[in-house]
C-alpha cells in the first residue's frame, strides 16, 4: 500500500465546471476512487461542524497556518495566456485574435536562426579541422601540452632525467658529468637549478633514479661503482668495486665494469639494483652500506657467453626484473622461482642491437621496449612469443633513449634522434595497444632523449641533445611543478644607492692610544723563527779555507775541544803528546802541587832497599 499518497482519480478537461474550489486539508490516507460533488459537500459540512466543536471547547479555531486554496480555473487561464505570449511571432502585431492551434501550442518556440547557426558551425569546423582533431585527441587522452617551460642544464646532451614521487624536485644528468637539482617551489621564472655537482668525477651520467620515498637518489654513471645521494646531493653510499681478476662474477662483491642502468624496488624501500657491462645485474641493500651485493643475475646469450643487460626495470610488485640485453633479447627474472635461469626469455625480440629502454605498464600485463634498431614494440607478458604491435623508423643515436607509458597506460611516449636531413626533434604519442600515432610535439632543433611523465603533476619533461630540459603542462589539468615557478617574477636585489663619503675618526684609532694587538700563534712562531737564539739556529758553514772549524783550532778533535773550552790558546798538534807531558816532569817533582802534597802526611816511609838490583838471577846450568 502506498501510504501518505493522495490521488484524485482521473481529471477530465471540464473538471473546472464540476468543482470550483478544492481545499487541501492535508488529510493522510488513500483516496483511490473519484469523489462525487455531493460527497465533497457532506465532508465540508462535517469539517465545519468539527471546527465549531473545537472552538466551543478550547476557544480557538485551528492549529498553525491556514491551509492553502487553489482556484483551478484561474490557474488554467494563466497557463493559456503565457502560452499565447510565447508562441507569438515577432512579425505579427499584438492582437486578440488567436487560432485554436496557438491555444494548444505549449512550450518554447523554435529559434528562427537555428539553421544559419548550424551552417556557420560546419564551415568553422571545416576550416579548423586539423587543429580541432589535435585538441580533441589531447583532451581525449589528457595530454598536457598547451604551455611549455625551458630549463637550461648545460651544453651537452641530457642523458638522465627523473622526478621524485612528490614532484617537488627534478634531477637531470648529462654527458658533461654534471648532475643538476631543480626545486620547483624555490625557482622563479629564470628556471635555474639550485645545485650542480659531479658525483662520478669524469664519468658521464647514464641514469638517475629517485627512491620510493624521494629522500635518496641513485646515480648510474660510466664507472663500475654506483652512488646514492640524499636530496641535497651529499653522498650517502657507494657500492664496492669488484675484483676484475676473478672469472666467476658471483665470487666477487661488486661490478667489475662500467654501469648501464639501475632502479629502486617499488615495494622494498631499501633495495635497488644495477646492471653492468660485466654481464650481471646485482641487487643491493642500502643499509648494508654497499659492501656486498644481495643477489646476482648472470645474463647469457644464445651461445652461452655473457651479454650486457643495457636496460633493466622492476615490475609493479617488485618481484620480477625485466632485462633488455645488448643482443636484442628480453629476459624476465623471477626470484621467487630461480635466480639461475630466467623465467621468460625471448632471444630475437629485437634485431641484434642494444635495447635502450624497457618498461612494465602500471596496470595490466603490457611490456614496452625501445631498441637502437629504430623500433618500439609492445608485448603481453602472458604471451611473449610475438609482439602485439610495433612502430618502426624511430632513429636513435643514444643508448638511453626512452619509451614510457602514460600514468593511465593509454599512451606510449617515445623520443627519437635527428637523422640526416631532419631539423626538428619531436616526442611521439601512440595509443595502446594499437600503437597508432596520436600526437607529435616538436621540442627543439636537436635530439630528444629522455622522457618523464609525472602522474601527480601531470607534466611531461623531455631531455634534449643540446642541454635543455623542456617541460610541457596545462594550467587546467596540471598541478604544482613548473606552474609554480613559471608565474614567479624575478626580482633583482635592491642595493642602496647612497654612498657615505664622511670619514669617521675614533679617539682610540690614533697611534698614541692604539694598543698592540696580540699576535696569533702562527705569526709569533714566524717571528721567533727569524731569531737565531730562540730558533737555536746551527752555525753557518765556513765557505773559505780548508778543513772547516776543526782546522782553524787544530788538526784533531781534541785540540778543537780544548780550544773551545778555553783551556789553551794554541795547541801544537805536531808535538808528541808524551814529550809534551814529560816536559813538565822535572817541575812537578821539584814543586809538587797536585798529588805529592796530598799524600805527604800519610805516605809511609820507604823500607825497601832500592840499591838491590831488580834483575833476575842468572840461570844456573843443570849439572851433567
Amino acid at each position: 500500500m502506498n501510504k501518505g499518497k493522495i490521488s484524485f482519480g482521473k481529471i477530465s478537461s471540464n473538471f473546472g465546471h464540476n468543482s470550483k474550489v478544492i481545499e487541501a486539508s492535508g488529510t493522510i490516507g488513500q483516496v483511490s476512487t473519484l469523489v462525487a460533488p455531493q460527497e465533497i459537500e457532506n465532508l465540508d459540512d462535517e469539517a465545519e461542524k468539527e471546527k465549531q466543536d473545537i472552538k466551543d471547547l478550547i476557544g480557538i479555531m485551528s492549529f498553525g497556518k491556514k491551509a492553502k486554496t487553489f482556484d483551478i480555473q484561474e490557474m488554467m487561464e494563466q497557463v493559456k495566456q503565457t502560452a499565447r505570449e510565447v508562441t507569438k511571432k515577432p512579425e505579427e502585431d499584438h492582437s486578440d485574435e488567436e487560432s485554436e492551434d496557438e491555444d494548444d501550442l505549449i512550450g518554447p518556440p523554435i529559434p528562427v536562426n537555428l539553421g544559419e547557426t548550424g551552417n556557420n558551425k560546419r564551415e568553422d569546423e571545416k576550416n579548423d579541422s586539423d587543429s580541432a582533431d589535435e585538441d580533441e585527441d589531447s583532451e581525449k587522452y589528457f595530454i598536457p601540452c598547451s604551455q611549455e617551460a625551458t630549463m637550461i642544464h648545460g651544453t651537452k646532451a641530457v642523458t638522465a632525467l627523473n622526478l621524485d614521487p612528490s614532484g617537488a624536485r627534478l634531477a637531470s644528468g648529462s654527458v658533461d658529468y654534471d648532475v643538476s637539482f631543480w626545486d620547483f617551489a624555490g625557482m622563479d621564472s629564470n628556471l635555474r637549478s639550485f645545485r650542480t655537482l659531479q658525483p662520478a668525477e669524469n664519468h658521464p651520467i647514464r641514469g638517475l633514479f629517485y627512491s620510493g620515498t624521494g629522500d635518496l637518489l641513485l646515480v648510474i654513471s660510466g664507472a663500475s661503482q654506483a652512488k646514492v645521494l640524499d636530496r641535497d646531493g651529499f653522498e650517502k653510499l657507494e657500492t664496492v668495486k669488484g675484483d676484475m681478476y676473478i672469472t666467476d662474477q658471483a665470487k666477487t662483491k661488486g661490478h667489475t665494469a662500467g654501469l648501464f642502468s639501475g632502479g629502486w624496488n617499488p615495494v622494498v624501500r631499501e633495495e635497488f639494483m644495477t646492471s653492468s657491462a660485466d654481464g650481471t645485474v646485482r641487487t643491493w641493500d642500502f643499509y648494508n652500506g654497499g659492501k656486498s651485493h644481495k643477489a646476482i643475475i648472470k645474463c647469457r646469450a644464445q651461445n652461452g657467453l655473457k651479454v650486457t643487460p643495457t636496460s633493466i626495470t622492476y615490475n609493479r610488485e617488485g618481484k620480477v626484473i625485466g632485462c633488455g640485453c645488448a643482443d636484442g633479447s628480453i629476459q624476465l627474472w623471477d626470484f621467487r622461482k630461480s635466480s639461475v635461469a630466467p623465467a621468460t626469455q625471448l632471444r630475437k625480440a629485437h634485431s641484434p642491437a642494444e635495447i635502450s629502454s624497457i618498461r612494465f605498464s602500471h596496470i595490466g600485463n603490457y611490456l614496452l621496449t625501445r631498441s637502437l634498431d629504430d623500433t618500439m614494440k609492445l608485448w603481453d607478458i602472458r604471451a611473449m612469443k610475438k609482439c602485439l604491435n610495433e612502430v618502426g623508423d624511430l632513429f636513435s643515436r643514444y643508448d638511453t633513449t626512452d619509451a614510457i607509458f602514460s600514468p593511465n597506460d593509454d599512451i606510449a611516449v617515445t623520443s627519437h634522434s635527428l637523422n640526416k636531413g631532419d631539423t626538428e626533434g619531436n616526442i611521439l604519442f601512440y595509443s595502446v595497444p594499437e600503437l597508432n600515432l596520436i600526437k607529435k610535439i616538436p621540442v627543439t632543433s636537436s635530439h630528444t632523449i629522455k622522457v618523464a611523465w609525472h602522474p601527480k603533476l601531470n607534466q611531461i619533461f623531455v631531455g634534449t641533445g643540446n642541454g635543455l630540459v623542456k617541460c610541457y603542462y596545462n594550467e587546467k589539468v596540471s598541478l604544482r611543478g613548473a606552474t609554480l615557478c613559471a608565474a614567479k617574477i624575478h626580482r633583482k636585489a635592491q642595493h642602496s644607492e647612497i654612498v657615505s663619503s664622511q670619514q669617521v675618526l675614533t679617539p682610540h684609532a690614533l697611534p698614541l692610544f692604539r694598543q698592540e694587538r696580540r699576535k696569533t700563534s702562527r705569526k709569533q712562531m714566524e717571528k721567533d723563527r727569524l731569531d737565531p737564539v730562540k730558533s737555536r739556529r746551527p752555525d753557518l758553514p765556513i765557505t773559505s779555507g780548508q778543513g772547516g772549524r776543526v782546522a782553524s783550532s787544530g788538526s784533531t778533535l781534541s785540540s778543537f775541544v780544548i780550544r773551545n773550552l778555553g783551556l789553551s790558546k794554541r795547541v801544537n798538534d805536531d808535538q808528541d803528546p808524551r814529550e809534551a807531558i814529560l816536559k813538565f816532569a822535572k817541575e812537578a817533582e821539584e814543586n809538587p802541587y797536585w798529588i805529592t802534597p796530598a799524600y805527604s802526611k800519610t805516605q809511609p816511609k820507604n823500607v825497601l832497599d832500592e840499591s838491590i838490583s831488580e834483575e833476575p838471577p842468572a840461570k844456573k846450568n843443570k849439572p851433567d
